[in-house]
């Protein structure tokens, strides 16, 4: 692995774009410790501790911190990624956006360029709400005027901007995935902090050495066994044969080629969790910023739908929030994965190219059997990422271990990870070097 960097690092061009992307991924965690001009720091942090549920420490661990520190980066790429996938979303529903999308790389770039204006436009929203609501409690020192709430505004909703384009600039000089890499370095910023927790709270208070000794081991075991289940569903992929027909041109065959179709078991990402997630917490978000406390059922409702509440033993009518949560994580992941994979698209095109699968006919038994089998993988893949998602949330209600780095974190970080490495393999190979997966 380090001669493979060292390698790395011998290629100017490959050089030049690793240096390029640590430069920028300082300036952003510069960013993140940059306070908003006027905003009183302590009262947000005051305001942060006294909040229940984990929808802010979820936003937080996804801003790398800048959230709590309230600085110009406070909103950090979450515009971005919503703009993604309210876009993703559009295409299926907006007949014109699709026609874009199908128009190859034309299509893409306009897409991009209304990805921006509509992250820009979620910034200004989010950037004018935090300004007045927290405003109007205390976060800005001293008697506030209107061009205070301005000068906010225009911080937070310029960091937004700034990140997206530090992104768009490591996708295009960098080493590539510059979004994915500003979320991944936000996430990994956080967990020296909740290692630190983890440690205070479980190893140092145990009663003897060995208490500590085990309690580390096992600590240690369950971080890595949830990497390598996160690695195992990030890779996972079910190969369906394709076999096409042979074709005579003149003198020349062409086709007879074997291939196949990967499907990947985790075939929607992290995006069911991310959805799931939100839903779950946004009832909760909008009562706490309005100050509202919940009573009767609503309280009960809402302290359900607190994951800080599953299983824990002391209160198990809270885990039918832990049940819905479950569903609706299988629900959005064939929901996603139905606006993202068309069986009867693939259908076609495989029988207007002259393909087929052995065995299966073209045209509707064909789409039959891809439906079929990809409603089997999303199970299997939901199936795994509710596992992975609920590790740390059985932790936190069982033993208390609080931490920000859940799985929905560690299938970022990780499926980050490999796709890095694989950009920067692909570029090595060109100059006949040994890549970071062959080493």
């Amino acid at each position: 692995m380090l001669q493979t960097l060292k390698n790395a690092f011998k290629a100017k061009e490959v050089r030049t774009r690793l240096l390029y992307t640590l430069a920028m991924l300082v300036v952003i965690r510069f960013g993140c410790q940059l306070p908003v001009p006027g905003v009183d720091r302590n009262f947000f942090s005051e305001w942060f501790a006294q909040q229940s549920g984990d929808a802010f420490n979820f936003f937080d661990a996804f801003t790398g911190g800048s959230f709590l520190n309230m600085s110009v980066f406070a909103l950090n790429i979450t515009p971005y990624i919503t703009s993604s996938i309210i876009m993703q979303l559009l295409t299926i529903a907006i007949p014109k956006l699709e026609e874009m999308q199908r128009d190859g790389e034309d299509g893409r770039k306009k897409i991009a360029a209304i990805t921006r204006y509509v992250t820009v436009g979620l910034a200004l929203i989010e950037s004018s709400a935090m300004a007045i609501g927290f405003g109007r409690s205390g976060l800005l020192a001293g008697e506030a005027i209107w061009l205070d709430y301005v000068c906010v505004i225009t911080a937070l909703t310029g960091g937004a901007a700034f990140i997206m384009w530090i992104g768009e600039q490591i996708t295009e000089h960098g080493v590539g995935n510059g979004i994915s890499i500003v979320l991944t370095i936000n996430i990994i910023s956080r967990m020296p902090q909740d290692l630190a927790t983890l440690y205070e709270q479980f190893v140092k208070s145990a009663s003897t050495v060995t208490m500590s000794v085990i309690t580390a081991v096992v600590i240690i075991a369950i971080i890595l066994i949830t990497v390598v289940l996160v690695i195992l569903l990030n890779d996972g992929v079910r190969k369906i044969p394709v076999q096409y027909a042979k074709k005579m041109q003149g003198r020349k065959t062409y086709g007879g080629n074997t291939t196949h179709i990967p499907l990947k078991i985790n075939t929607a990402g992290v995006i069911p969790i991310i959805f799931a997630s939100s839903l779950m917490q946004f009832p909760i978000v909008i009562c706490q910023l309005l100050g509202y406390k919940g009573t009767g059922a609503w309280s009960e409702i809402l302290k359900g739908l607190n994951s800080n509440n599953w299983f824990n033993t002391a209160i198990p009518q809270y885990n039918i929030g832990l049940l819905v949560y479950i569903l609706l994580v299988i629900f959005f992941a064939y929901f996603y994965t139905s606006i993202t994979f068309n069986p009867l698209e693939v259908s076609n095109n495989m029988k207007k190219q002259g393909g087929f699968i052995p065995g299966i006919r073209p045209g509707k038994p064909t789409t039959d059997y891809l439906t079929n089998i990809l409603n089997y993988v999303i199970f299997i893949g939901a199936v795994g990422l509710v596992i992975v998602a609920l590790i740390p949330i059985f932790f936190n209600g069982v033993f208390g271990a609080d931490v920000s780095f859940g799985g929905t974190s560690l299938i970022i970080i990780v499926s980050v990870i490999l796709e890095t490495i694989k950009q920067i393999e692909s570029l090595m190979l060109v100059r006949n070097y040994k890549g970071f997966l062959n080493a």
